[in-house]
This record gives structure tokens, C-alpha cells and sequence, in this order.
């Protein structure tokens, strides 16, 4: 998978849906200013969900993991304060029980193993604490990345896509999150929206390397590229637009001990 790319270039294909999506996540998770809470950030990527945390709880209640070198890089310079670790969802480097509040955002589809993720998230979360997952609507064709999957489907209808990858469908979250142990869990749709200036400013981030879009972009041969790029431009207006999107999302509290 393509997320060993310089943190700029994610920043230009999906960090600004990142930090769009951020604070209504949060707020779904129940992250409180003044609330004295600890909360870990699963997948940090180049820190969108971390920064909305620390705004909230302060830089030394935050704490955050990517496997990506050149994110965790990219964190660690947009949070000076905050520990920054160099680790996949299913090895976790925390202690169990330490935080209130351990979120994953934008990720849980990329795990190697979802279900393991999501079960040390909440073996590092304490009792009656809160665990939290949101990953774009791709099932329903809501995610800022569906015009462009749906060009590519235009002209390859055998294309692997991004809809049928862990949370990517209602309902996924709440099923991952029941078999991780959680109770009382529940499902909401977050909703963002993105200008572009015009079409060759929204093309030109999929030309940067980044996630399955980017492989897929960067496997393409000339032709092959140029009639990908004109299918989306019939799809998308030339001048300013917005690409409205939306994400599954789904929150969970941890059993008391011995009851997982």
C-alpha cells in the first residue's frame, strides 16, 4: 500500500479531508476540552486527528502511532510535544487500560488485520472508556475518492476498488467493533465537504503516489493514464467545485475487566 510517501503529498491528496473530518469525529468519541481525558490516535497518519485532540485535551494527554516512517516524521514536526510512535495498529505500544479515549481514524481499512487492531485499541483503553472508528462511505459511493473509482470502473469494471475493504459499508464498523468486545456500541454518518479550485488541482493529487488510488494511477501506462484523466474530467466541471463526502463511523465502551 502506497503511505510511504512524503507527508506533503498526503496532505495534498486526503490531509485536508483528514482535518475536515476530525473535530466531528472527535466530538462523536465525546473528547472534551477541560474533560482531563488521555487519548490515543490509531493510524495518525500526519497528524490531523492528533492536532484536533491536542486543541482539546493539551499536548501531554496525546499520544499517537503510525507504521509509516515518513508520517510519523510528519506528526512528530506538526506536534512538538506530543509522542509520536513508529507502530502498526496490531502491535501497539501502549500498557493496558491507559487512556480514556482511543480513536482510529481513516485507517481501519488499511489494517492488516482489523479485527486485532481494534482489540488492542481496546486492551489499551480503560474500563468504561471509549473506542472509535470512522472510514469513508465507499460502499455507498460517498467517499472523496468514489468520482474517481467510479471513472476507473468506467473504463475497467474488473479494477480492484475501495469498497470492499473493512468499514468501508454500514454497518461494517458496529460488526468489528461488537467482535472487539465493545458494548453499547453505535453508528453515525459524519459529513464533509472540500473546494477545489478546478479540475487539474483535484486530478493532480492522484498523480502523488498516495493509498490504493495512487497505485493505481501510478501502474497505468500513458495512454492509459491520459484516458483515466479525460473520463474523470467529463465526470467533474472545469472551474470551482466541492466534493461533499461522507464517512461510517462507529463508537464502542469497553466492558469492565473480565468481561471482554
Amino acid at each position: 500500500m502506497a503511505f510511504d510517501v512524503d507527508g506533503a503529498a498526503y496532505q495534498r491528496f486526503m490531509g485536508a479531508f483528514s482535518d475536515l473530518l476530525s473535530g466531528p469525529f472527535a466530538d462523536l468519541a465525546g473528547v472534551r476540552a477541560g474533560s482531563g481525558q488521555r487519548a490515543a490516535d490509531v493510524g495518525c497518519g500526519t497528524g490531523a486527528l492528533s492536532a484536533e485532540l491536542v486543541g482539546r485535551l493539551g499536548p501531554g494527554a496525546v499520544v499517537a502511532a503510525d507504521p509509516s516512517t515518513s508520517f510519523v516524521t510528519a506528526a512528530r514536526e506538526r506536534l512538538p510535544g506530543v509522542d509520536v510512535s513508529e507502530a502498526a495498529a496490531e502491535q501497539l505500544p501502549w500498557e493496558d487500560s491507559e487512556f480514556d479515549v482511543t480513536l482510529a481514524q481513516l485507517v481501519v481499512h488499511f489494517m492488516a488485520d482489523p479485527g486485532a487492531g481494534l482489540r488492542e485499541m481496546v486492551r489499551v483503553t480503560r474500563p468504561g472508556g471509549v473506542v472509535a472508528a470512522t472510514v469513508w462511505d465507499f460502499g455507498g459511493a460517498r467517499a472523496p475518492l468514489s468520482t474517481f473509482w467510479r471513472a476507473v470502473l468506467d473504463l475497467d469494471p474488473d479494477a480492484a476498488t475501495e469498497d470492499a475493504l473493512a468499514g468501508a459499508r454500514s454497518g461494517d464498523l458496529v460488526t468489528l467493533l461488537r467482535d472487539a468486545g465493545l458494548r453499547d456500541v453505535e453508528q453515525a454518518e459524519l459529513h464533509v465537504s472540500r473546494a477545489y479550485p478546478g479540475f487539474d488541482a483535484w486530478w493532480e493529487t492522484y498523480t502523488l503516489g498516495v493509498g490504493p488510488a495512487g497505485d493505481h494511477v501510478a501502474k497505468l501506462d500513458a495512454m492509459a493514464r491520459t484516458r483515466l484523466r479525460r473520463r474523470c474530467r467529463e465526470i467533474l466541471p472545469t472551474g470551482p467545485f466541492t466534493i461533499d463526502a461522507v464517512a461510517w463511523a462507529a463508537r464502542g465502551v469497553r466492558r469492565p475487566n473480565g468481561h471482554n
